[in-house]
């Protein structure tokens, strides 16, 4: 069984998720400059370790309360 789960979605161009098969997790990320990029993990540390990263408040161009919620949803996973 897959688990989908919705990070953010901004429009049918950009948007994030992450797909949990069994014990592997990928995040499909979407975007109208990039096209579509893909990103493996073999556990939830892992994936929350990219994600902190990839989310840091140097890089994110978006709201604190916005990135915090990105992040809540990836704990979800």
């Amino acid at each position: 069984m897959i688990k989908k789960v919705e990070i953010y979605k901004q429009d049918k161009w950009n948007m994030l998720f992450a797909e949990v098969h069994g014990s592997t997790i990928i995040v499909r990320e979407i975007s109208d400059q990039w096209g579509e990029d893909n990103f493996e993990f073999k556990s939830r540390p892992e994936l929350m370790h990219w994600a902190e990263h990839h989310f840091s408040e140097e890089r994110f161009k978006g709201t604190e309360e916005e990135r915090q919620q990105i992040l809540a949803r990836f704990r979800e996973v």
